[in-house]
Parts: structure tokens; C-alpha cells; sequence
């Protein structure tokens, strides 16, 4: 159950932007009755869930406020709830001047003496490879990206989000180029998740027969004992 419920929301976001596959540990889970033989059957149970941050395909979308990053770098986001951390670079325009995500939360953007950034709606937006923003050859503000060496750390918050979870603070990406006008498709390998969605399914139908069988050899056992006696 834990892998469908795993697979079939890798599948369910295989179209959103920036998501990021969910994948599985394995270890092994032995009953008390199990242990007592001397060669045990040994059931799989899935210990815990992993995310793969593997590099997803970047797609052309002529939105010059769309972003994609390439490298190991993460875009931040300051929400209501404190800082968010995304390869969701869907964006849009806020009325003040400010990137801002698709729910509001503002893209983290480092400016001149600290003051908040303020683009003009009505001029061409220029994003550079290192994440400088240019209206009209001015430098506004350059977009903080930033990398974890633990991504044990994060925990997901909805489908592309994720949360700090560790000490301190992440920091700040060297490596990291931004593309504009080009957002990053979800890593999940489609045809993979769908192949394997089938056979969990399977499996999971002949356990079902299987604990169905066991009851109705029960059933019969407790109805033999009874006419005996």
C-alpha cells in the first residue's frame, strides 16, 4: 500500500513543474513465529521514503518570468510559514514590482542596500545565467540560489516545495545556471512509475488472495473441528 500510495502520486505529478520523484528504502521484516525457524522467510517492508533530485528535462516556454535551474541549486522562496526552498520556477509579476511564485511567496532576490525589488511591468525583464536581473541594461538584483549537502534535510511541502530541517543554513550555490524562459519538467520516469505501478498492483492482489485463502482454510478448519466433536 505504501508503494502504490508512492507511485501513483509520482505518476499524478509527472506533469507539474519542478517536482521531484518520490522513491523507497527497502529492509526486510521477519515475524516472531518466522524468526523461530531455522531458514525464516524474510517479507520486504519499506523502511522509508527517499527523494530523487535528479536533473528533469528543461522545457521552452517563451514566459520570461519562467526559471530553470540547472545544477544542484534550488531557488528560495520567503512564505508565510518561513523559508521555502523549490525547482519550481513558474513565476509571475506581483502589482509592487516582485517575482513572486504562483501562490504568492516571494522569490528570494539580493538588491542594492537591501531594498525590495521593484520591476516595471511595462519594460523587458533580463535574467542572466548567474540569476542577474536587468531592465534596460540596470542591474536591479541578482536571485539567490542556494544547495544542500545533506538532502536528507528536506521535507517536502506540497508537490515542489520543500523545508530546511537541519541546523543552520544552507549555502549559497556556486555552480548554478539559470535559464529563463525555460522551466524544468517533473524527473519521474513515466513509463518506469507506470510499469511498476502494474506490478506492485498484481502483487498486492495476489496477497489479497492469499490472506483471503488463509481465512477460508480457517474457516473450514473450525467447521471440520466442529462436526468431530
Amino acid at each position: 500500500m505504501d508503494s502504490l500510495d508512492m507511485l501513483a502520486n509520482n505518476v499524478a505529478n509527472s506533469g507539474t513543474v519542478g517536482f521531484k520523484a518520490d522513491r523507497e528504502f527497502y529492509g526486510v521484516y521477519v515475524s516472531e513465529q518466522a524468526a523461530q525457524n531455522i531458514d525464516p522467510d524474510l517479507s520486504p517492508v519499506v523502511e522509508k521514503h527517499w527523494t530523487d533530485f535528479s536533473q528533469g528535462t528543461l522545457l521552452a516556454s517563451g514566459n520570461p518570468l519562467d526559471l530553470a535551474v540547472s545544477g544542484t541549486g534550488l531557488f528560495a522562496l520567503d512564505s508565510p510559514t518561513g523559508p521555502l526552498y523549490t525547482r519550481n520556477g513558474n513565476f509571475r509579476l506581483s502589482p509592487d514590482g516582485q517575482i513572486i511564485s504562483q501562490d504568492g511567496s516571494k522569490l528570494r532576490v539580493k538588491t542594492p542596500n537591501n531594498q525590495p525589488l521593484k520591476l516595471d511591468p511595462a519594460r523587458a525583464v533580463d535574467i542572466g545565467p548567474d540569476g542577474m536581473i536587468r531592465q534596460d541594461s540596470q542591474e536591479l538584483g541578482q536571485i539567490e540560489t542556494f544547495e544542500m549537502d545533506n538532502t536528507n534535510a528536506l521535507e517536502k511541502r506540497g508537490s515542489s516545495y520543500f523545508q530546511w530541517m537541519d541546523n543552520g543554513l544552507p549555502k549559497t550555490s556556486t555552480s548554478t545556471e539559470i535559464h529563463q524562459g525555460v522551466v524544468e519538467n517533473s524527473n519521474v520516469p513515466v513509463a518506469e512509475a507506470a510499469v511498476r505501478l502494474v506490478s506492485v498492483m498484481r502483487q498486492f492482489e495476489m496477497l489479497q488472495k492469499a490472506i483471503s485463502l488463509g481465512a477460508d482454510m480457517n474457516r473450514r478448519s473450525i467447521e471440520e473441528v466442529a462436526k468431530v466433536n
